[in-house]
């Protein structure tokens, strides 16, 4: 991480504090301390006999009497994740909303106040502060009755299904308060800084004022930390160009057409910028047909997988392969993953597609082992897609693949991401359990993104961690990046797992890789994701050579 960022990462204390413009204020309660402590808006809330920090029992004091009970619940330990949500009747006359959740095992409780009579019947996001989706459009409306050139611009915070599985909706709302203020902080009222979605936020300002699109990325992108977690978001952006004055469009079909140029960024993958162009109008329209090819696309055997080679970085012999879904539509040809999967998880075909994935993968992997007997121990990795983890008959399936194609135990890893055992570790041990008995093992995938909990992990039965590939591909430029790399690396190594390393792009990381004693690397340096006969044929190839090529440099 440069110096820079480190600078700028807010823990959840410091980004709390610029809610106070939000009429808000963070609370953490440690019972074993004795100590509530407060911080934001907490005057207004009717709390500054509190603040900044105060004892249970004053706390409760500050309540009504009839309230007390209430205020005592939110001071009762609670089991790790029981979430906090009380409203309470304060003696200075306000109405106050408390949400939050125990964290640690119980150990330490922390959430959000805000006013509830404030926050019933306006105009601003609850949880933000910012304009609401209504609002702003009336706003924007106002603001091109003055003839002139302006910009509206929307940004799209990426993954949010992702932390919201991870952390769960309350850490969430604090990591989306935060951003709303980091909004406030960059622009002013005129630019009417909104919340028009639950994970989109929009302004719109005159055109030459400075790019809107990089101060929004400036202001949203930088790192964070809340309830103990490191979050690094990222946003995907939309704008467009339009005129004030008395032919000035309708707000809402402005933003609709803004909100085309998100959908276009998202498909550049994280952090994506687009415009809105006629084009994208077209486009819209060629999804519909789009999702109907998808449908027909399983039936019609067009989605397969290509393979992409792990390396041991210490033999640099091929160890395995990652199985990664591709579509050949009979017209567009090779349709890229970033098209297809997201609409595949809006049709709700993402258990049809892991299941397939799986099979396939197996079966190719077995008559590679059959081929080629000095392969090893050769394992193939199949992603299990988000929540799939919770499908009925997963069990059951990988036993019924692994013993249809003989496989060796252990062969067919799992990947699954930190966002699918977040929601009930218990439940997910179990269920992670039962693969490992089918002969399955287990892999967890974009470790080291900020979701993961030690305690989580100590709990899983993991054999293999896989470190995300941002952090690998930066290692060599920022300080922060490669201090994470090599402390995944002890730490698989402390706990017995393997360790992939994605994001391989040339020999220069794969040696600084293998000084860090990472056991395995994955990317473009070696080669990309491969048809099943070409994968095959750089297989042989390693097994002739000794070890797999790799670039010396990215190109």
């Amino acid at each position: 991480m440069t110096p820079r960022s480190r600078s700028q990462t807010w823990d959840a204390t410091t980004a709390i504090e610029a809610l106070a413009a939000a009429d808000s204020a963070l609370w953490i309660w440690t019972p074993a301390e004795d100590s509530l402590r407060l911080t934001g808006a907490t005057r207004l809330l009717g709390l500054g006999p509190l603040a900044p920090e105060c004892s249970g029992a004053a706390f409760v004091a500050l309540a009504l009497p009839q309230d007390r009970s209430l205020a005592e619940r939110i001071l009762r330990p609670a089991d790790e994740g029981t979430e906090v949500a009380v409203r309470l009747r304060m003696r200075a006359g306000e109405t106050c909303l408390w949400r939050g959740v125990w964290l640690e095992d119980g150990l330490r409780a922390a959430g959000m106040v805000a006013l509830d009579t404030k926050i019933a019947g306006t105009d601003k996001d609850a949880l933000t502060g910012l304009l609401d989706r209504k609002t702003f459009l009336a706003r924007v409306g106002e603001t091109l009755t003055t003839p002139g050139d302006y910009e509206m611009v929307v940004a799209d915070v990426d993954r949010l299904r992702r932390l919201n599985e991870a952390l769960g909706h309350e850490r969430t709302d604090m990591v989306i308060s935060a951003l709303g203020s980091r909004m406030a902080a960059a622009f002013s009222d005129a630019a009417h800084p909104a919340r028009i979605g639950e994970d989109e936020f929009a302004v719109i300002v005159p055109r030459g004022l400075g790019q809107a699109a990089d101060r929004i990325r400036d202001a949203l992108e930088q790192p964070l930390r809340v309830a103990g977690f490191d979050i690094y978001p990222t946003v995907s952006i939309g704008s467009l160009a339009c005129e004030g004055g008395p032919d000035a469009a309708d707000p809402a079909e402005l933003l609709r057409r803004v909100e085309l140029a998100v959908c276009s960024a998202k498909k550049l993958g994280r952090g994506g910028t687009a415009a809105y162009g006629r084009s994208l109008e077209s486009d819209s329209l060629s999804r519909l047909a789009l999702e109907a090819d998808l449908r027909n696309a399983f039936v019609r055997g067009e989605i397969e997988p290509f393979f992409q080679p792990i390396v041991n970085l210490n033999t640099g012999a091929v160890a395995g392969f990652e199985a990664l879904a591709r579509w050949r539509h009979p017209k567009r040809g090779l349709v890229p993953p970033d098209e297809f999967l997201g609409l595949t998880d809006e049709m709700g075909l993402m258990n049809d597609l892991g299941l397939m994935m799986m099979t396939q993968s197996a079966r190719q992997l077995a008559e590679w082992l059959n081929r080629h007997p000095l392969a090893g121990n050769l394992f193939c990795s199949v992603n299990l897609s988000v929540g799939e983890i919770e499908r009925p008959n997963l069990v059951d399936d990988v036993a019924r693949v692994i013993a249809e194609t003989g496989l060796p135990r252990g062969a067919l890893k799992l990947e699954v991401t930190e966002g699918d055992n977040m929601r009930d570790t218990a439940t997910a041990a179990v269920i992670l359990q039962k693969l490992k008995d089918a002969g399955a093992s287990l892999a967890l995938d974009d470790f080291g993104t900020g979701f993961s909990s030690l305690s989580y992990l100590a709990r899983l039965p993991f054999d293999t961690l896989k470190i995300d590939r941002y952090f690998v591909l930066t290692m060599d430029k920022d300080e922060g990046s490669a201090k994470i790399v090599k402390s995944v690396v002890n730490l698989g190594r402390d706990l017995s797992l393997e360790v992939v390393a994605e994001g391989v792009e040339n020999a220069s990381l794969a040696r600084l890789l293998l000084d860090a004693q990472c056991h395995y690397g994955q990317g473009f340096g070696y080669a990309p994701a491969l048809p099943a006969q070409e994968a095959e044929v750089y297989l042989n190839e390693s097994l002739s050579d000794g070890a797999a090529p790799l670039k010396a440099r990215s190109g």
